[in-house]
């Protein structure tokens, strides 16, 4: 579980650190959502070094996370947002619902761009380009 939320934390680092707290949070819900659906693998750090889908699979492994304070703040994002996700479905509270996938537009124009969207937080755009549901259900 701490490798989880390491590999979460980095994830949001990544991604988000340039974002407002919510952006962050969503990074995260996407990420939840998918190790919760079990199709990029079995574990947190299964599904954010999955290929070519999150930026710890992306960036050099040589990259350091040289911000402390955005990094305090991923790592507090990360912890949340687990916290959350382990809450019954009805209580979670969602910032992104349904989304599957998100993309920064400065840096990307992915294929499923043109998913259905599901929010603009700050440069980032949450799509639902697939539904995803907890394993078995």
């Amino acid at each position: 579980q701490a490798a989880d939320s390491l590999c979460l934390s980095t994830t949001v680092y990544l991604e988000a650190r340039d974002q407002s707290e919510r952006g962050q949070q969503a990074v995260a819900e996407v990420a939840l959502r998918r190790e919760e659906s079990g199709l990029w693998g079995d574990s947190m750090c299964d599904v954010v070094t999955a290929r070519k889908q999150f930026a710890p699979a992306i960036v050099s492994p040589q990259t350091r996370l040289g911000n402390a304070d955005a990094w305090v703040r991923a790592v507090t994002v990360s912890l949340e947002s687990q916290r959350n996700w382990q809450l019954p479905i009805g209580e979670r509270k969602e910032i992104v619902p349904g989304a599957s996938h998100f993309m920064a537009h400065a840096i990307a124009s992915p294929s499923w761009s043109n998913a259905r969207q599901v929010a603009t937080i700050g440069d980032h755009t949450f799509l639902r380009v697939q539904s995803l549901r907890p394993r078995g259900g």
